[in-house]
């Protein structure tokens, strides 16, 4: 999909962490979040993206309409600092490789970024199979699973990184 754009998030986008706060697209998470937290976490975006810590983005398609939600931030893994991203993409824009060619994206974004960090990082549900491909499909590799506390149960996921410094699809450890 050559078509779509990442726009930074702003004030005026909570609406779309709402309309992905249902049973349905929060499956592979353990569930929905409280109106409290889709706020606070809209509010967390915003301080990030203005500290510098992360790069929330819209993902818009060729309308202008927004279809869904990819960022990166920082955190440390393996006892470095990376980057760590997620997504999401609306039910009807989903099958028609939105998540994919955003990601395609964030890698660009997040090579300019990376403020020394080398790699990116992504960590899937093992059983979402659409989020894992579009790891695979992006040339990240599969280095390992986890199992978490994530929104009050465990939840096991798969460890994904891209070497950052590199252009081409240089496995993580």
């Amino acid at each position: 999909m050559d078509t779509l754009r990442l726009r930074l998030w702003s004030e005026n986008d909570l609406e779309l962490l709402h309309a992905a706060n249902t049973p349905a697209m929060t499956a592979h998470l353990n569930g929905p979040e409280s109106a409290e937290e889709i706020v606070e976490r809209h509010a967390r975006y915003l301080r990030l993206r203005d500290s510098g810590e992360a790069r929330p983005f819209v993902i818009e398609d060729e309308a202008g309409e927004s279809v869904g939600s990819i960022a990166f931030w920082h955190m440390d893994w393996r006892g470095e600092p990376a980057l760590e991203t997620g997504w999401f993409v609306r039910p009807e824009a989903q099958g028609r490789g939105v998540a994919s060619s955003a990601l395609a994206l964030l890698v660009q974004d997040a090579r300019m970024h990376r403020d020394g960090r080398r790699y990116l990082t992504a960590f899937p549900a093992v059983d979402n199979a659409a989020s894992n491909g579009v790891c695979r499909h992006n040339g990240f590799a599969l280095v390992g699973s986890l199992t978490e506390r994530f929104r009050g149960a465990e939840l096991t996921v798969n460890e994904w990184a891209l070497d950052l410094t590199t252009a081409s699809d240089t496995p993580a450890p």
